[in-house]
């Protein structure tokens, strides 16, 4: 891999990174919360050993099977039904021991954190309604075990669970549907870009057939009069074939300068155009453009990066998930220099596999049909100019030179 040319990876993105933080905010409150309050109980010499072994594994169980039913429910996969029974089973017994012994400050810990993550897979409403019962059942469990050892101070015993399951349950759900409102959105910007891309394919389509589609029923209807004529009245025949091959050069100049002018419009034009773009599709554009030295580029310089700032947003709203994104253009010598930066980049892509800005040099345009980025970068050579394109920590950069 060379240092002017570097790939991202499509895998990686802001959102998986966000993802990941969700699971370790959740997971990390069951295991901190759980590993400190009943982890000062399992280490009292004062209770009895074997108690405190089966109490501290299973409270590493619930930990870990809460950890694991976490990352399912993130991921938008059903509960397993090994890690489920698992998680069930070692809550109850982390509940039951210190609850037998009278340790009303815990007990309720374990049971409180296992019922939050498993509502997580139920429906909002569904969720509620259970947190809603078990913030009735705790502390009545609580109640009746300390009226039945006689524990002095009942208030304790009932408050205390109720608490727990105040604490874990409305946190966890938050966040989870903070994560859900990330994804959406996220999927949202995705479908924004690739509507922005279509729509671009769509104009040029519909000027096209607005262009060709009259033409070619005029030359279809005079080569069918041709035809007929052809034996009758030979002269009348060769008159229509004449107009025909007028037609058909009139629609190649008129098709040719559709074509030319998608491909030439100003550079000005493609900035404004691109930032618009852009913008729809929930990126934040940042656009730092000398007019005056734009104005002075000759032409086919000033196409070429026109063409550049097309590729570049083309390929970052088809692949990258950038949430910024900048467009410089700067003097440079005798000439410019347009930077295009975004902050989607990623690591551990290879060179064609169509991942970020990068896709250019495979993924948009081989290097004969005037597209992609390794195209453009020898087109600009034959001007004098130099394209290359690299990523530099999170962003992803293309920077073109051209001679005034």
């Amino acid at each position: 891999m060379s240092s002017a040319r570097t790939v991202v990876d499509d895998g990686g993105s802001g959102l998986a990174s966000f993802r990941r933080n969700v699971w370790w905010g959740l997971a990390g409150t069951v295991a901190c919360v759980l590993g400190f309050a009943v982890g000062d109980w399992v280490l009292d010499p004062a209770v009895p050993a074997g108690l405190r072994a089966l109490t501290g594994l299973a409270t590493a169980t619930t930990i870990v099977a809460c950890g694991v039913l976490l990352a399912r429910r993130i991921r938008d996969e059903g509960p397993s039904a090994g890690w489920l029974v698992t998680a069930v089973c070692a809550a109850v017994l982390a509940a039951a021991v210190p609850l037998t012994l009278g340790e009303f400050g815990i007990w309720s810990i374990a049971p409180a954190a296992t019922v939050a993550v498993l509502v997580m897979f139920l429906p909002a409403r569904r969720a509620w309604a259970v947190l809603g019962a078990t913030l009735v059942v705790l502390p009545a469990l609580g109640l009746v075990t300390a009226l039945a050892l006689a524990e002095p101070d009942v208030g304790h015993a009932v408050w205390m669970p109720a608490l727990m399951v105040l604490a874990f349950g409305p946190a966890m759900l938050g966040m989870l549907r903070g994560w859900q409102v990330a994804a959406r959105l996220d999927d949202a910007r995705r479908l924004a870009g690739q509507l922005a891309v279509a729509d671009e394919r769509l104009r040029f389509a519909a000027d096209l057939h607005d262009i060709q589609g009259h033409h070619l029923q005029v030359i279809a209807l005079k080569s069918e009069l041709a035809a007929r004529l052809a034996e009758a009245d030979p002269d009348r025949a060769a008159e229509q074939m004449r107009e025909v091959q007028q037609l058909a050069g009139d629609a190649l100049r008129e098709t040719r300068a559709l074509v030319q002018g998608y491909r030439r419009t100003t550079l000005d034009a493609e900035i404004a155009n691109a930032s618009k773009v852009l913008s729809a599709a929930g990126v934040a554009v940042r656009a730092d453009v000398d007019a005056d030295l734009a104005a002075s580029l000759p032409q086919a310089p000033r196409s070429l990066l026109g063409l550049v700032v097309r590729e570049a947003t083309t390929n970052l709203l088809r692949h990258s998930r950038a949430t910024r994104a900048a467009f410089v253009l700067v003097p440079d010598g005798a000439g410019a220099r347009l930077t295009i930066d975004n902050d989607g980049a990623r690591e551990g892509a290879g060179q064609d596999d169509g991942a970020g800005l990068a896709t250019g040099t495979a993924g948009t345009g081989g290097a004969g049909d005037g597209t992609g980025l390794v195209s453009l970068a020898e087109r600009l050579h034959t001007v004098g100019g130099h394209l290359t394109w690299a990523d530099d920590g999170d962003r992803f950069v293309v920077t073109a030179t051209v001679a005034g």
